[in-house]
């Protein structure tokens, strides 16, 4: 059986990264319809992916089986300027193939994540989802995440 392997992206990784950034998106809209994707989601998705390569306080992180992606993280690094401690590590994006889930895959990406966050600076480590995404309340919960903060919506179309 080929083992995963969790790695820094590469600038060949990103088709197949954005492929489940997109695939991420459509099911953040089976939690509430201002999730809707656009059309042009793929495209989107690759230049999102290629800019946060070039950038220094980006991180993306693919899990490689074979030659394939399954699994894709996304961070960010941001200061908050009003709080302690200052500069925080934000998981933006975070998808793993349904067949490669619950076996200690998102344990990796995330500690991983987390350790290169610490050393671009990151003081804190947030992760940002869809409200009614239990399965991710559940997952960082389990790893001693607490809520921060609540975004509220409403439509005005």
């Amino acid at each position: 059986m080929e083992e995963i392997s969790v790695r820094e992206a590469r600038r060949e990784d990103v088709e197949e990264a954005a492929n489940l950034v997109v695939r991420m998106k459509r099911l953040n809209n089976e939690f509430d319809p201002l999730f809707t994707v656009v059309d042009d989601a793929p495209a989107r998705a690759r230049s999102y992916l290629s800019t946060s390569l070039e950038s220094k306080s980006s991180l993306v992180l693919v899990a490689v089986k074979g030659k394939s992606v399954v699994g894709v993280l996304r961070a960010e690094v941001r200061e908050r300027t009003f709080y302690k401690p200052t500069i925080g590590g934000n998981i933006t994006d975070f998808y793993i193939l349904p067949e490669h889930r619950r076996k200690a895959l998102g344990n990796t990406m995330l500690e991983r994540a987390s350790k290169t966050l610490r050393k671009l600076g990151a003081q804190v480590v947030t992760a940002e989802f869809p409200a009614r995404n239990e399965i991710a309340v559940k997952f960082y919960s389990k790893r001693r995440f607490r809520a921060l903060t609540n975004i509220y919506a409403e439509s005005t179309e």
